[in-house]
């Protein structure tokens, strides 16, 4: 079975991207959703987030304060660090048993989508890299728009992952999201066919 590492930049397009695998039948282990259910009240994670940042990012109802989290990270590295070392290890784990699951099902290829696929090292652990590409000030604008943030909270956020052009030197294959969403599908189907998938 073929592993496909998806990744990106903040505001890159990739959901979009993930989008059209799914329409065109890819399996895609999403990890940004697996963080979301490692991070849900009373989950063991969120115990160890609550301890290390404490309850100022935990709402009354046990939810994590992810705005109140997302100040403290995206604007000291250090404690970006220490939020990676709780999350990281569990979000692997539970990828890697869910590529173990598709493999069992005999499927040809597994696509996972990772933010973080090349900061974490985890592109040495699959098959192809495809990267979801826009030049910066399109990012810039598009996580303006999106998150309503400001310049300096959208450079903040960007700045915290890896130069969209450094994750270039890691990539097969270069997904330009620079344009119009038709065409981004085209490259993606493209790209799909392409691979015998």
């Amino acid at each position: 079975m073929r592993v496909i590492g998806l990744t990106g930049g903040i505001a890159s397009g990739k959901s979009s991207v993930t989008r059209i695998l799914r329409e065109l039948g890819a399996p895609v282990i999403d990890a940004d959703a697996i963080v979301h259910e490692l991070q849900a009240p009373g989950m063991p994670v969120t115990a160890a987030i609550a301890r290390e940042f404490g309850p100022a990012v935990v709402r009354p109802d046990g939810s994590l304060d992810r705005a109140a989290l997302g100040r403290i990270v995206f604007a000291d590295p250090a404690r970006r660090t220490a939020l990676e070392a709780i999350v990281h290890p569990a979000v692997r784990e539970r990828m890697w048993a869910e590529v173990e699951r598709y493999r069992q099902e005999g499927r040809p290829a597994v696509v996972l989508d990772v933010p973080l696929l090349i900061e974490g090292g985890l592109h040495r652990l699959v098959d192809q890299v495809w990267l979801v590409y826009l030049d910066n000030e399109t990012q810039v604008a598009r996580l303006i728009s999106r998150d309503g943030l400001t310049a300096t909270e959208a450079g903040q956020r960007i700045a915290a992952q890896l130069d969209l052009e450094a994750k270039r030197q890691h990539a097969d294959l270069i997904i330009d999201n620079t344009g119009s969403l038709e065409a981004t599908r085209t490259q993606v189907t493209n790209a799909w066919r392409q691979a015998g998938l």
